[in-house]
């Protein structure tokens, strides 16, 4: 097979259309027009694939989704969304910093906090909201799993309801349960079915030479829609070209991964920093390997609900 010059590959720029660079991306602080005019409610998006519930549909440098939509947000410090439920599942993975989780049923809410590649999958038509608690700014990765979800139904929204109701998501005072996942309550059980802690999650050692962890489909949360695994890649490691019948996107959290994709017997590689994106189409053969000095994690979101068919290859 041939590595194809980056001047003469058409391959290459189609590679290249498909990564999304953190650095060319700019925080959106208007994403969402129901924050408008509450301070409290402030938040900022990065769009990487789709608008995730945002209005901005079609966005320039943004890609087209299909079965999943993935962005960050960026929360400060007593910041908070108001509590709204979806019509489709919803994932947050913690990046940076711990986030504070409730879900709302009756005027009770479940809180939960969740630290670095901590996830909660919020289940579809749960009303849920989330703060930050902390003492640092949080990031977090928000996957919708559809390619163009609905708007979302605001249970407690600061627009018609009590500031301090609309904080808690809708608890009054001693309505606020802590998260448990042995506990009694049915919301406590319910949510205990949505929760990875990635220091309690199984590491995986595939044959091929690399971890994963899996957070959303077979063996982690059930969802009849997307997987998401957090993979780990050694140096030194990579495997061979595959295939999916259904898109992929790998977002580097550390490190750095070098990605390629293959058509007849041409290939071409770019490397992807940490925060940098690609989105492998359904049918397109490709790769990953860890060129670089230090171990890699990814972030993988797969377009489909299905246990895992590949026999991943070492290269």
């Amino acid at each position: 097979m041939n590595m194809i010059s980056p001047q003469t590959s058409s391959l290459r720029a189609a590679l290249k259309n498909n990564v999304v660079r953190h650095v060319s991306k700019t925080f959106d602080w208007a994403a969402f027009p129901s924050n408008v005019g509450y301070p409290d409610l402030e938040r900022a998006q990065m769009r990487y694939i789709g608008a995730g519930g945002s209005p901005k549909v079609g966005e320039p440098g943004t890609l087209k989704p299909e079965h999943f939509t993935l962005s960050l947000i960026f929360k400060h410090v007593g910041k908070f969304a108001a509590c709204h439920a979806q019509e489709i599942e919803e994932s947050f993975l913690i990046i940076d910093g711990v986030l504070t989780v409730g879900w709302e049923q009756e005027g009770e809410v479940v809180e939960i906090k969740l630290g670095p590649k901590d996830m909660i999958l919020n289940a579809r038509d749960i009303g849920h909201g989330f703060r930050n608690d902390g003492i640092e700014p949080v990031l977090i990765s928000i996957s919708v799993d559809v390619g163009k979800p609905l708007p979302p139904r605001y249970l407690y929204h600061p627009k018609n309801t009590d500031l301090e109701l609309a904080r808690t998501f809708g608890a009054v005072p001693g309505k606020t349960i802590p998260y448990d996942p042995e506990g009694a309550h049915p919301l406590q059980s319910v949510m205990s079915k949505y929760v990875i802690r990635h220091a309690e999650a199984p590491t995986i050692w595939d044959a091929a030479g690399f971890t994963r962890k899996i957070y959303v489909g077979p063996g982690g949360v059930e969802s009849p829609t997307c997987r998401k695994e957090m993979l780990g890649v050694p140096v030194g490691v990579g495997v061979k070209p595959y295939t999916r019948d259904v898109e992929d996107a790998f977002l580097v959290l550390e490190g750095s991964l070098t990605v390629g994709w293959m058509e007849g017997d041409e290939q071409v590689e770019m490397e992807l920093g940490p925060r940098d994106l690609v989105l492998n189409p359904a049918g397109r053969a490709h790769w990953f390997r860890n060129n670089s000095a230090g171990p890699c994690t990814v972030w993988s979101v797969i377009g489909t609900d299905q246990p895992e068919k590949l026999v991943f290859e070492r290269a």
